[in-house]
């Protein structure tokens, strides 16, 4: 895989969606030069949310974090270019919203840990994993000529 293909994962949580943020998160990503290469919105069940969020299974919030995730629609998709990973991280923000950097997404729409709008995957490993994981239909890469104007 050439740097321009790393993957991740993105979802806009219950609450971005219900707040109309899903275009706005979408748009930064696209005007960032990602390519959204899936997009789905979701219901997703206990079983997905109990693997994808396994490893917080021992914290004594999980079970309000599972009812959350399931309170509403998630809008998942998969970005790719160079840096996904990291510079998607970046442009969310820290976890709590109150540690964002001003323009990140967390910080320009999120006041709560606990209601922080979204989630972006931290390793290129946990991103393949968690794809996978949205995304058992695959994921079909395509070619755009615009990434002649974005990569050198």
């Amino acid at each position: 895989m050439s740097a321009n293909e790393e993957r991740s994962f993105i979802a806009v949580k219950p609450d971005g969606v219900e707040r109309g943020l899903v275009g706005e998160i979408l748009r930064r990503f696209e005007s960032r030069g990602f390519k959204i290469l899936a997009l789905k919105l979701t219901h997703p069940t206990k079983e997905l949310l109990s693997e994808h969020y396994g490893d917080l299974s021992s914290k004594p919030f999980f079970p309000k974090l599972l009812a959350y995730m399931q309170s509403g629609p998630v809008a998942a998709f998969v970005i790719q270019g160079k840096g996904a990973v990291k510079i998607g991280r970046a442009m969310l923000g820290a976890t709590n919203p109150q540690d964002s950097a001003p323009g990140t997404i967390r910080a320009d729409f999120a006041l709560d840990i606990g209601k922080n709008v979204c989630h972006g995957s931290d390793s290129v490993e946990s991103a393949e994993r968690e794809i996978a994981l949205w995304f058992p239909e695959g994921v079909k890469p395509y070619t755009r000529s615009v990434d002649a104007l974005i990569y050198e």
